[in-house]
Parts: C-alpha cells; structure tokens; sequence
C-alpha cells in the first residue's frame, strides 16, 4: 500500500506537497468558496489552509480519519477563525432581533417567520446561561468546545446546557400548540 500524502509530506518528500495540492485543492477551494463570499478572501484562507496542513502533516494518523477528514477538519477550522476575524464578536443583538417579517408573500416564509419568532420567544424563557449557549451555536454557529473556551465553563457543561435547553424549548412550544389547538377547538 503506498504511503498517504501526509505522511510524505512530514518525510519531507517534495513531491508530495504537489500531489497534496492536485489531489485536494478542489476540495479545500470549494469550502473556501462556500464558507467566503469574497474572491480574495477564499483564496488567501487556501494559502493559509495548505501551509497549516503542511504544518501539521506529522499530526496526521490514518487509524482516526482518513486523509481528506484530516484536511477537511484543518479547512474548517482555519476558515472558521478567518470569519471570526471578519467578524470579531459574537453577535450581541438578541435573536428576537435577528428574526424579522420576510420580504415576500409567499405561505411558507411566513410560517417559517412564525415558527421562528416563537421559538425565539421560548428561548427567552430559558435560564440565561441555555439561551446564551443556544445562541452560540444555533445563530452565531460556534461548536461546543469553542463556546467552552469563549464562555470559559466546561465542555460537558455547555453540552448540558443546550441539551436541556433544546428539550426546554420543545416543552414550551408543545405547550403553547396545545393551548392554540384546545382553543381552536373549543
């Protein structure tokens, strides 16, 4: 079996870091593209993605992911700090605020405009450390060991935290149904 780019890469082998970019730039491109609107920016963030996975080509174990997982999880991360970059803080408005009427006429956006201000509102009710956690990582897209770190709380906690918050959620919503449907019906 021959040996992974990586891993020729970490050997020092020249050739490899040809073949890295042949057989990944495509792909580091694309979520470059998909992650950055702006031209430039894509491809400075590829730049940098290929230099950190150079970097850290050594780190690379094919027993825990394969190759392309390895390179995929490095564009992430390194695209991810390069839109926070961008965007330094999280978002401070609430997300009652980040929810607003759509534009159009069409039936299901404003189901959709509905569902989302009453989910916005059920938030509202939760402790306050679930809904900052929520807020995290449903609007500002944070995972949960970054809201660890930037909260500065432990792991397990934040995972507590939006896993009752979210089942908070569906009770004060199933809630409220019941309360619209006994009402309808009465």
């Amino acid at each position: 079996m021959a040996e992974s780019i990586l891993k020729r890469i970490s050997t020092g082998d020249n050739t490899a870091v040809k073949d890295c970019l042949d057989n990944y730039g495509g792909l580091v491109w694309s979520l470059a593209r998909r992650m950055l609107p702006d031209v430039n920016d894509a491809e400075d963030a590829v730049q940098e993605i290929f230099v950190e996975i150079w970097k850290n080509a050594e780190r690379f174990d094919e027993e825990k992911s394969s190759e392309t997982t390895f390179i995929a999880m490095i564009a992430r991360r390194r695209l991810i700090d390069r839109l926070r970059k961008i965007d330094r803080q999280p978002n401070a408005d609430s997300f009652e605020d980040m929810v607003t009427e759509p534009v159009g006429k069409d039936g299901r956006e404003v189901y959709i405009s509905i569902d989302a201000k009453r989910a916005a509102a059920a938030m509202n009710e939760l402790r306050p450390e679930q809904s900052k956690v929520l807020q995290l990582s449903i609007i500002e897209g944070f995972s949960h060991s970054e809201i660890a770190d930037l909260l500065k709380i432990p792991l397990g906690t934040v995972k507590t935290y939006a896993r009752r918050g979210l089942i908070e959620v569906r009770e004060i919503l199933a809630a409220e149904n019941k309360k619209f449907d006994q009402g309808v019906t009465a």
